[in-house]
């Protein structure tokens, strides 16, 4: 009886240290990823203005680096193009609980970079390039580099792959479909005509003659469009975050290349052709699509993309629009935080 008591006080015993030693791990691991102590970044809080090599010049990104995690380091593309890394600030609620690395980045003309305003650099081309001297900046590589792109930053993102996925360790396509004409096809023959048909034929009017300056044609898609596919919100609810982005959007850029209409492309901006359709299956690494049940983009598009690329999954945000990450976030983050930890640990 005193040998079985004294084995089980041993087995106690182990569990408790056992127990110790995890917690110790978990509190090391924190204090690891929250310590920017000897980084070249801590004097600017993890804000590195990077320079980037064009043909005009050399101008200045805008970047600022969340935590600390060799394996997973994830760089942001906003959308836009014009946006700014705003619409990514509630990524601050959940990724550092899972010890994931997340760098914020405005893209040239955008709000926190330099504004060359110069619209020869604005080009996919030139903003792959960008990525690339971003990424080699910021260390980032194969082993530990998972970029993620939302709208035109989704563009962006596919745009890289298809010329760097070597450089990749997985990729997050969001809330983008692979073909700005069929984008177009969406909203105009689906998307529009659930709305009120008085106020899409008001819309579509003011579209006709061109009135985009129009204050009615603001008021008109904020709020009839807006709150039903960008962010699921009545406005005076919408995070300050989002206010901010919209304050802070480059209108230059942002009509020179997806032009002024929320129901495609209008006919003189430069992505109005854009598809990489027959180029998919080309991308090989482990790839997430997040679509979403009221996006602006088509939710069976973006799972046919998901199928299309060699290694894919896709994530429906089945409550969620444009703005997944907010108006579906417990959803959205799940199957974001679930495709990294997966890719990580080779189990994807």
């Amino acid at each position: 009886m005193k040998t079985l008591i004294s084995f089980f006080c041993l087995i106690l015993l182990l569990a408790c240290k056992k127990d110790i030693a995890q917690k110790t791990v978990e509190n090391n691991d924190s204090t690891s990823y929250l310590d920017y102590s000897n980084k070249d970044d801590q004097f600017t809080g993890g804000i590195k203005m990077i320079p980037i090599k064009t043909s005009k010049g050399t101008f200045k990104v805008w970047t600022k680096r969340m935590g600390n995690n060799p394996t997973k380091r994830v760089l942001l593309l906003h959308g836009g193009p014009g946006g700014t890394h705003e619409e990514f600030l509630c990524f601050d609620g959940y990724l550092p609980n899972e010890h994931i690395e997340y760098i914020y980045y405005d893209q040239l003309d955008s709000y926190y970079s330099d504004k060359p305003n110069d619209s020869s650099l604005w080009t996919t081309e030139h903003f792959v390039e960008e990525v690339e001297q971003v990424r080699v900046a910021l260390g980032l590589n194969k082993e530990n580099f998972y970029l993620y792109g939302q709208s035109w930053g989704g563009i962006l993102a596919m745009e890289y792959a298809l010329k760097y996925q070597d450089n990749l360790k997985g990729l997050i396509i969001s809330n983008m479909m692979a073909s700005a004409p069929e984008y177009g096809k969406y909203a105009n023959e689906v998307l529009g005509p659930k709305m009120d048909p008085a106020i899409f034929k008001e819309i579509m009017h003011l579209e006709a003659q061109e009135d985009f300056d129009n204050p009615r044609y603001s008021e008109l898609l904020m709020n009839h469009y807006y709150t039903e596919h960008i962010l699921r919100m009545p406005l005076d609810q919408w995070p300050e975050a989002i206010h901010r982005l919209f304050n802070h959007m480059n209108p230059n850029i942002y009509i020179y290349m997806q032009g002024h209409s929320e129901f495609g492309m209008t006919k003189n901006a430069t992505l109005k052709n854009w598809d990489v359709t027959s180029v998919l299956k080309t991308i090989e690494v482990p790839t997430l699509v997040i679509g979403a049940t009221h996006d602006t983009m088509d939710p069976e598009h973006m799972k046919w993309m998901s199928e299309e690329v060699k290694n894919g999954q896709f994530l429906l945000c089945p409550n969620g629009s444009h703005l997944a990450q907010y108006d579906d976030q417990k959803v959205f983050f799940k199957g974001l935080i679930d495709f990294i930890n997966a890719v990580d640990t080779d189990s994807f």
